[in-house]
């Protein structure tokens, strides 16, 4: 099911991004998050948009003066892999899309590096392994002499 915004800011930010598919807006933290196929590419907050931003891409935008999302946490400013969108790119859907574009590469490169850090677990030597509580399988019972001379005859 698709989410579909109230707000007027995050209806505009799900059209000027439908090339990339089916983009939906849902509610967190006072502000909302930018979906496509459940993957988060960009937030809205205090009416600005925001694109996620990586390594590969942070440059990019930095060279068009985008600005990074920060907020304050205890009196310090902490900043987010987020950043606004060029001005020109907000009034058009032709000049958003490559924006997203990158946002949403970058959001699939993220994703991708959380399940591979999940999946390559390390192993828990044996000094730090939790002794199993099952008993121990028990050796079958060898014949008797007296048992296997009577199978023999």
């Amino acid at each position: 099911m698709v989410a579909r915004p109230i707000d007027p800011f995050a209806e505009y930010a799900c059209e000027l991004f439908a090339g990339l598919g089916p983009v939906s807006a849902r509610r967190m933290f006072g502000g909302y998050g930018l979906y496509v196929d459940g993957l988060m590419f960009g937030i809205l907050v205090s009416e600005t948009l925001y694109l996620k931003v990586d390594t590969e891409t942070r440059a990019t935008f930095e060279r068009e003066d985008c600005v990074p999302f920060e907020y304050d946490k205890q009196g310090k400013a902490v900043s987010l892999s987020y950043y606004t969108l060029p001005a020109d790119a907000m009034e058009s859907p032709a000049l958003a899309l490559p924006w997203g574009r990158l946002a949403f590469a970058a959001a699939l490169r993220g994703r991708s590096a959380k399940v591979s850090k999940a999946s390559v677990k390390p192993s828990k030597s044996v000094a730090q392994r939790k002794p199993t509580k099952q008993p121990l399988a028990k050796a079958p019972k060898s014949p008797s002499r007296a048992t296997a001379r009577r199978v023999k005859k």
